[in-house]
């Protein structure tokens, strides 16, 4: 592990220029396509071991690759080969009256290491945005993904080779020894810049309490939507459905819906038999049961604090905007919370209130991606109060530093 540190800071302090960065994902993107059948037949392993293992299937549905996710991995990587550099761009500058020419560029973070379960899209989604900002990145995936992870990973690698550029500006831990974790965790400081975890409530939580690297990342995603009084009924079932229910396994899924005392009544049924009539549970409270007419659990206090990540819901009936508003600040994790209404002003001020590092208006939450906000992918997503916040693509993975010249002044 320190030999891949070493050969990973080293890596780093090599400077690529634009185009060939842009070959590199290029190519990538190519050799993907091509060894497209070498990559399925190495995930249908990795299906089978996580099976025997006795996985839950939600993380067995995120692991699985098939012809539509390749290409889908394909074109994120050629989407970030045209998004623009931003390594040295000029953020601001300035003189001042004393003679200093003052600029602020950005800069490589340096090395950065992502520990990550399930998905092996994260491999090369990780891989192509660190690559593209100037980052050497460490890769350890979980047991479950390992021969489709190296196989991305290698192909990664063999990009770079035939572009002339260091093979260990990518590097994938090829073992699944979980000890290897806890090394990037407390003995690489010196070699890693910051650590991005990204998987489960458990591995993020055991990155957070260990971790002797900064941290970009986030918890859980408790996600709420708050169908307010000025709400139209259409626009918020259609809504609701697909927050829920889109895709119940990514951390942007709404997890609890919010529903305006003066709308429960001829708003609960429609939208909450949508969701029941796709075998969807719901936890509601007792205001809740007292209007629904479909099948409600009743909902506990640890419901308003739970991330399913399956088809369950819980429903909470509120007084007025500034009630949700509250709810979503005790029991939310900063990730991503929206409000339903016509009411700009109500908008504004829930927009404005909220904790959330993803606030949205009249919008599903399973939009919380760095894809979907333009940025060609994404490392994760973070709640830290501390930026980088939301989704995090090219433009957070840089750092900064001041450029000064003058005429040789010196200080008074």
């Amino acid at each position: 592990m320190n030999l891949i540190g070493i050969k990973s800071r080293k890596a780093s302090e090599r400077k690529i220029n634009t185009e060939t960065k842009n070959k590199v994902l290029i190519l990538y993107a190519r050799l993907i396509n091509k060894e497209k059948k070498s990559i399925l037949r190495e995930n249908i392993k990795d299906i089978a071991f996580a099976k025997n293992k006795g996985l839950k299937e939600n993380l067995i549905n995120r692991l699985r690759i098939d012809d539509l996710k390749l290409r889908a991995i394909k074109d994120s990587i050629n989407k970030i080969s045209k998004l623009k550099d931003p390594v040295n761009v000029t953020l601001k500058k300035w003189s001042r009256p004393n003679g200093l020419n003052i600029k602020r560029v950005t800069i490589p973070i340096g090395v950065i290491g992502v520990i990550y379960e399930s998905r092996p899209n994260v491999t090369s989604d990780v891989a192509s945005l660190c690559f593209k900002s100037g980052n050497s990145v460490i890769l350890k995936g979980g047991s479950e993904a390992l021969n489709t992870n190296r196989i991305l990973a290698k192909l990664f690698r063999q990009a770079l080779k035939k572009n002339k550029v260091n093979e260990n500006y990518i590097q994938f831990v090829d073992s699944k020894d979980r000890k290897m974790v806890d090394i990037m965790l407390s003995n690489m400081k010196k070699y890693i810049d910051v650590i991005i975890p990204r998987g489960g409530r458990n591995l993020v939580k055991r990155v957070q309490e260990f971790s002797k690297v900064p941290i970009i990342g986030h918890l859980e995603g408790i996600c709420h939507t708050f169908v307010d009084k000025d709400a139209e009924l259409n626009m918020a079932s259609k809504v609701i459905y697909n927050a829920k229910l889109r895709n119940t396994s990514i951390c942007g899924a709404t997890e609890t819906i919010l529903l305006h005392k003066k709308i429960v009544k001829k708003f609960c049924n429609p939208i909450l038999k949508k969701l029941e009539d796709e075998n969807c549970k719901i936890y509601g409270d007792n205001l809740l049961r007292k209007y629904y007419k479909g099948k409600v659990y009743p909902a506990k206090e640890k419901d308003w604090s739970t991330e399913y990540l399956k088809a369950a819901v819980s429903v909470k009936v509120v007084k007025n905007s500034e009630e949700a508003i509250n709810h979503i600040n005790k029991y939310g994790t900063m990730h991503t919370d929206s409000i339903i209404t016509k009411n700009k002003k109500t908008a504004k001020r829930f927009l404005k209130n909220v904790k959330s590092s993803i606030a949205m208006h009249n919008t599903s939450t399973q939009f919380a991606d760095g894809g979907e906000f333009g940025f060609g992918g994404e490392v994760g997503i973070s709640t830290n109060t501390l930026p980088p916040r939301g989704p995090v693509g090219l433009e957070q993975l840089v750092s900064f530093k001041y450029e000064i010249s003058s005429r040789g002044i010196i200080r008074d």
